[in-house]
């Protein structure tokens, strides 16, 4: 992956009235101690920084801010360094400091009543998971990282996951907002309300913004009823087509008991289980085409089965599903489940592969995946398609994979002319070229081929009120004025 460099130059005097607010155990200089933020978990993303700095408070977070305001020194904001686009790496000339929430890890308050939680930034999303759950509520964001994820970072890159068709996206999960803005003030929006119609919704402009119009250091975060009972089914289907018929009759049967909604081609299942361990195989007999479904409710788990054999059975009259199996019980779920989770992981393994986190109206994903799969094949004879995700909300992780024995060599230099294919005919469909990954670094020369002259004036124009220095993660999402940065 390449880098771009800036001729800013960083002055080590800065550290030290750094050091002087955080104190030792909030600044890291050495730099082999500092190497796992530098560097990405996927896609060879990495970059050097003079120092890793980690406030334990937002106070003390706003006072470095304010010291690299007044010194121009540029903020890479950091959290759980999970990211897929490069946003939360620092560039290779060593000239921007990392801003680390990692010691922002308190739960400040539980309100059962108003069924919301206020988390800081540095809380891992499964730890928020399951405060919530031990008090009897559900905080819905569910995504592969979550181990190791931070609220602040799913915030700052509006993350999705696999509950977006019935819970929504991070957007839809936020109550309030504190952040740190690029000069050093810090801005209060911790309120715990669902109305409130007084002047602009100032915490959506943070909201996957990547760290470049402020730092989100703590959250008002929504919560939920706690589901009594889960079902889970996997089937078979002929087309992508035929999976969103299910998907129709599925609305109209159980509306939003519709928690997750997953189309997998079989090609993934293949490479999975060709390369993770104890990934099954779902059915007797092998489908082009299959749906990992949950309904989940406050009803008896014998009632919701019901609900999801019934849909399934009707769907089978109408030649919708061609084979399937229900869960029956936490164990087969589970087993289910791993076919979802372990294709990521497949793929990974098994060659160059080209990555797109890409939406279209749902009633265009079939489509969308006949017209991308043709012009690839037209393009580049043996390229092998590869596609799963959320088919409940139109995001379809379209990665199509090299030819077999080709040189990875050669299929990595076709990476820019894939990209403009199917992401020109996403566009063309009314899609976006990023669904919950995020621009980043990695779509940053995309984005003006995407988006049209007036939005990106409205995207500059924000930037510059907030950031008008660009010391607030530069050069990710956009480009100023023709610069590197």
């Amino acid at each position: 992956m390449t880098t771009t460099s800036s001729t800013t130059s960083f002055a080590a005097s800065v550290l030290d009235p750094i050091r002087a607010i955080v104190g030792e155990r909030g600044i890291i200089t050495d730099p082999g101690t500092m190497q796992p933020f530098m560097e990405s978990w996927r896609d060879g993303w990495v970059g050097r920084s003079p120092a890793v700095v980690l406030p334990d408070s937002a106070q003390a977070l706003a006072a470095v801010v304010r010291i690299c305001a007044e010194t121009r020194t540029p903020i890479v904001p950091q959290g759980g360094n999970t990211g897929l686009t490069g946003a939360s790496q620092p560039h290779a000339d060593g000239s921007e400091i990392v801003l680390s929430t990692n010691r922002l890890n308190r739960i400040r308050e539980i309100d059962l009543d108003n069924d919301t939680m206020t988390v800081e930034a540095g809380c891992i999303l499964a730890n928020i998971q399951n405060a919530a759950r031990d008090v009897g509520r559900l905080f819905p964001m569910s995504l592969a990282a979550e181990g190791s994820c931070q609220i602040g970072g799913n915030i700052a890159t509006n993350a999705g996951g696999v509950q977006v068709v019935r819970y929504g996206n991070m957007r839809n999960l936020v109550a309030g907002l504190e952040v740190v803005l690029p000069d050093g003030r810090i801005w209060d929006g911790l309120r715990g309300l669902r109305k409130d119609n007084a002047g602009y919704d100032m915490k959506q402009i943070f909201i996957g913004s990547e760290g470049t119009l402020g730092i989100v250091t703590a959250a008002v975060l929504k919560l939920s009823p706690l589901p009594r009972a889960t079902a889970t089914a996997l089937v078979a289907v002929s087309s992508p087509s035929d999976a969103v018929d299910l998907l129709t009759r599925a609305k109209g049967k159980v509306g939003d008991r519709i928690i997750t909604f997953e189309l997998i081609q079989r090609f993934c299942i293949d490479i999975a289980r060709r390369h993770v361990p104890d990934v099954p195989d779902p059915l007797n007999d092998v489908y082009p085409w299959y749906v990992l479904v949950e309904l989940a409710d406050q009803d008896s788990g014998e009632r919701l089965a019901g609900m999801l054999e019934g849909i399934l059975e009707a769907a089978m009259e109408a030649g919708e599903v061609l084979d399937g199996v229900v869960a029956a019980s936490k164990a087969q779920a589970d087993s289910l489940w791993r076919i979802r989770e372990g294709i990521p992981e497949g793929q990974k393994r098994e060659g160059v592969s080209y990555k797109h986190d890409v939406s279209v109206p749902i009633s265009k994903v079939a489509l969308f995946l006949d017209r991308a799969n043709a012009a690839l094949e037209r393009e580049f004879p043996g390229i092998r398609p590869f596609s799963f995700g959320h088919l409940g909300d139109g995001n379809i992780h379209y990665n199509p994979i090299q030819g077999e024995d080709g040189d990875p060599a050669e299929w990595k230099a076709r990476l820019g002319a894939v990209n403009a294919i199917v992401h020109d005919i996403v566009v063309d469909l009314g899609g976006s070229i990023s669904a919950e990954h995020g621009i980043g670094r990695l779509r940053i020369d995309e984005l003006p081929r995407y988006k049209s002259p007036v939005e990106l004036d409205m995207m500059v124009a924000l930037k510059m009120a907030f950031d008008p220095h660009n010391i607030m993660n530069p050069g990710k999402i956009l480009r100023l004025n023709g610069n590197a940065r």
